[in-house]
């Protein structure tokens, strides 16, 4: 993925608000690191586009305020045979 990376930050932006998905999720989904996820949100994104940055901060934001329930749900899932 060595492309413009203002426009891969943006591309990331908008699958994460059309799809919910979490940080781990997208860099799945773009073969990319998470560390490379949350650099190009967090500090290329807000220099050139600051609205969709801030879309995108409530977005991780929810994600990082359920991120113990989902947590707690896949552990009992592990030990429930599910």
């Amino acid at each position: 993925m060595k492309e413009n990376m203002e426009e891969r930050a943006e591309r990331l932006a908008l699958y994460i608000l059309e799809n919910r998905a979490t940080v781990r999720a997208a860099a799945k989904k773009f073969g990319i690191s998470k560390s490379t996820v949350h650099k190009d949100l967090s500090e290329r994104l807000p220099l050139f586009n600051r609205t969709l940055y801030l879309q995108v901060k409530g977005v991780l934001e929810e994600n990082k305020a359920e991120r113990h329930i989902r947590g707690g749900i896949a552990t009992r899932r592990k030990y429930k045979g599910m």
